[in-house]
């Protein structure tokens, strides 16, 4: 019997879709103020350095899905529980590098409403998909999941 998957709509890549299109929506009719130079141009470093990790972590977790021969889509049941590299550190390395991607642009491009929707955004994935994801993930992998999940954090 082929376990049910998690969600039948692929909610986190919406979300985070909705959240970047909304922020600059946001940014164009009201803009927020931000902060002055010099500390702005560390803001810009330090956004870029985000969205680097962010970058990497996506697609080092993807590589380890893909590895596992696992669906990444969170239409899709679970075949393998993936443990190591990006998910040594968060059960949800993928969505903890978009919503980390949402606060590197706010940093590069000055943009508050980055910052507030990508808080959003991740509130909403975590009630929409994560919890779904690891009812799926406790069904499907039982103890060994429960262990997983002791052992590392949800987000960070």
């Amino acid at each position: 019997m082929t376990p049910t998957p998690p969600n039948r709509i692929p909610w986190p890549p919406l979300i985070y879709i909705l959240a970047a299109a909304a922020s600059v929506i946001a940014d164009w009719l009201m803009p927020l103020p931000w902060v002055p130079s010099p500390l702005s141009d560390l803001l810009v470093a330090i956004g870029g350095l985000c969205i680097f990790a962010a970058l990497a972590i996506d697609f080092s977790a993807m590589g380890k899905m893909r590895k596992a021969k696992t669906p990444i889509m969170p239409t899709h049941s679970a075949e393998h529980l993936v443990t190591n590299g990006a998910f040594s550190f968060s059960r949800n390395p993928i969505y903890l590098g978009n919503t980390l991607l949402m606060f590197g642009v706010a940093l590069v491009y000055g943009s508050v409403w980055f910052i507030v929707f990508g808080l959003i955004a991740a509130y909403a994935v975590q009630k929409l998909a994560i919890e779904r994801e690891e009812r799926h993930l406790a069904q499907r992998f039982g103890k060994k999941y429960h262990d997983y999940a002791k052992r590392v954090r949800r987000w960070i």
